[in-house]
């Protein structure tokens, strides 16, 4: 990798670990100055202790893994789907207007409504506890703003270049492939990066009125059974998880950027 990729690279590690750092301390304030009970509330230290320093550390962490890897798969089905078809949606609303205007206005409906209101009647449709209840309930966190950053990029295509295809013989489909994708790919980034927590918090949403699996459905169990070392443990891991997915997209995002040199004039 050449140095002007490890320049975006660093950037991203920086701005990963300013991150880390807020919110570690936005965490130490809230347990620490706040007057919470010590027995609800856990700082990092306790937290550390739990799951790297203590005696049955490794215990604890037997226990939580699975939860984790749980709710990064549903995390993931959530982020593809509704990713997938944010793209699907957005390339067919580029190319015909009509089509946006009759599905756009259903889609901001839809939106407008509390997911937490309407995700009884998708359990309902879908099945309570099946794959397809995360799916759709994920990929609805995930779709509308990734629909509206994408389609932004795809409508900020360069009309000279456009016009260059058309004169050339191509078709929209052509212009579309040639143009408008390749041009939207800081938005599709931009995207992707939102996307991430949006793919984890609409996971959690699912195991807790669905699936009642992975960290979403077992923060419940925790909190009834006053487990709350293992509560706190389990919502810090999520969130440091997601920390590093996000800077992950950040830190491809610079380099494929920065190669195409599209780091300065797009973003």
């Amino acid at each position: 990798m050449s140095a002007v990729s490890w320049r975006p690279v660093g950037r991203a590690v920086v701005n990963a670990l300013l991150t880390f750092a807020i919110v570690l301390s936005l965490w130490w304030a809230v347990v620490n100055l706040t007057g919470m009970s010590p027995y609800v509330a856990k700082g990092p230290a306790q937290v550390w202790e739990f799951l790297v320093a203590g005696e049955d550390a490794a215990a604890n962490r037997a226990d939580l893994t699975p939860l984790l890897v749980r709710t990064l798969q549903d995390a993931a089905l959530g982020f593809v789907v509704g990713m997938g078809v944010a793209g699907v949606l957005a390339v067919t609303f580029s190319l015909s207007r009509t089509v946006e205007a009759g599905v756009m206005p259903l889609a901001l409906l839809l939106r407008a409504i509390p997911l937490v209101s309407i995700a009884p009647v998708i359990i309902l449709i879908t099945g309570r506890g099946t794959q397809a209840s995360v799916a759709v309930i994920g990929s609805i966190v995930v779709l509308f703003p990734a629909l509206a950053s994408i389609l932004f990029g795809l409508d900020r295509a360069s009309g000279q270049s456009l016009d260059l295809v058309h004169v050339y013989g191509g078709t929209r489909l052509t212009a579309m492939r040639k143009v408008n994708v390749p041009g939207a790919l800081p938005s599709l980034f931009a995207a992707a990066r939102v996307s991430v927590p949006g793919a984890v918090t609409g996971a959690l949403l699912a195991e807790w009125l669905s699936t009642g699996t992975g960290i979403g459905g077992s923060i419940v169990k925790f909190t009834a059974s006053a487990r709350f070392d293992d509560l706190w443990a389990s919502v810090a891991l999520i969130t440091i998880v997601t920390l590093l997915l996000y800077n992950l997209v950040q830190v491809i995002e610079n380099v494929v950027l920065s190669r195409m040199a599209m780091t300065t004039a797009q973003r």
